[in-house]
């Protein structure tokens, strides 16, 4: 009687565990999602805008590691490497790319028309021709327009309230980024209706940066205007302690620079952009087509100023520009 009991209680285990088995290895193989992020950039400049990347995939319910995968590549300035690099991740089954910048989007674009590709950009993406429409994407990208050209021309308005008396400015580009160009048009467009001159100057590598400082100070030059470029974005602290050694006062396309020591900034905080595009990334994980998902345009555009910053340069700000300002750090 025992002896049959307990054949019956290891015939009931043994059911029970075969039973169960399938549920658990379908679910030990089940693949964590793959998200591919494709920059022109390198490890060490790219580092604030991943990092932002992350946290917002973090808020999101995504964590590296856990529940997600972060596959990188980055061209380190060697643009001609993007097409081999996005075909890699292609090559690599990612469920979607995450692409910082005109140049590593167009890669991905040529890569891909099936895989998601979510990017930032800082011109119209339907005037370069990566999507259609910005309501209706259609095809396999969105992401996100920066609107550069504008918020360089307002850049240009805040630095002659600054020196009224200033008949040049300085305007750093990057020769490399593709839409430099369409920026500055709007940039010299705006120092011609106030009767300024542009001196125009140019940085792709960490000692031209070096340099640029060092052609302000030759030609006396008071201000500086830092395009809005990925490169850029990437060397804040470095831009912050030139400008501060060289006395030099300089405007920048995003708070976070300010919140490093710059002196003012105009424009969208790159934290929030890459936290809206990991929110992007998560709806596109989760099932959403890209032609559901429009092209956003940069709407919470914020002015910061940085007093102490002021006081080190001797500068006093106007009222009206104080009473202007989105956030005046003490």
């Amino acid at each position: 009687m025992q002896y049959g009991q307990l054949k019956r209680r290891e015939f009931i285990s043994l059911i029970g565990g075969v039973a169960a088995w399938p549920i658990v290895a379908g679910a030990q193989q089940l693949p964590m999602p793959l998200i591919g992020y494709l920059s022109s950039e390198s490890p060490d400049s790219d580092l604030f805008r991943l990092t932002a990347f992350r946290q917002g995939l973090t808020e999101v319910g995504y964590v590296e590691g856990r529940n997600v995968s972060i596959e990188c590549r980055w061209a380190k300035h060697e643009f001609a490497k993007l097409s081999a690099l996005a075909a890699e991740l292609v090559q690599g089954r990612v469920d979607v790319m995450v692409t910082p910048g005109l140049p590593s989007t167009l890669a991905a674009k040529a890569a891909t028309g099936r895989i998601p590709v979510i990017f930032v950009v800082g011109i119209d993406p339907v005037q370069v021709g990566l999507v259609a429409s910005l309501n209706r994407p259609e095809d396999n990208l969105t992401g996100f327009n920066q609107v550069n050209g504008e918020l360089g021309a307002k850049g240009i308005e805040v630095l002659h309230e600054l020196f009224p008396s200033a008949m040049t400015i300085g305007l750093l580009e990057n020769p490399r980024n593709p839409v430099a160009e369409f920026t500055t048009k709007d940039v010299l467009a705006a120092a011609n209706v106030i009767g300024l001159t542009i001196q125009r100057l140019y940085a792709s590598t960490d000692g031209e940066i070096d340099t640029v400082f060092i052609n302000l100070l030759r030609a006396g030059t008071p201000a500086l205007l830092v395009s809005n470029d990925i490169f850029f974005n990437g060397q804040i602290n470095r831009f912050v302690a030139l400008a501060e050694h060289h006395r030099i006062a300089a405007i920048y396309p995003s708070r976070e620079y300010v919140l490093a020591g710059g002196l003012m900034s105009y424009g969208a905080s790159l934290k929030d952009t890459y936290r809206q595009i990991a929110l992007y990334t998560s709806r596109i994980l989760k099932g959403s087509k890209p032609a559901e998902l429009p092209v956003q345009q940069q709407t919470r555009i914020e002015f910061a100023i940085n007093v102490k910053a002021a006081k080190a340069l001797g500068l006093n700000f106007p009222l009206s520009l104080l009473g202007r300002a989105d956030e005046v750090i003490e």
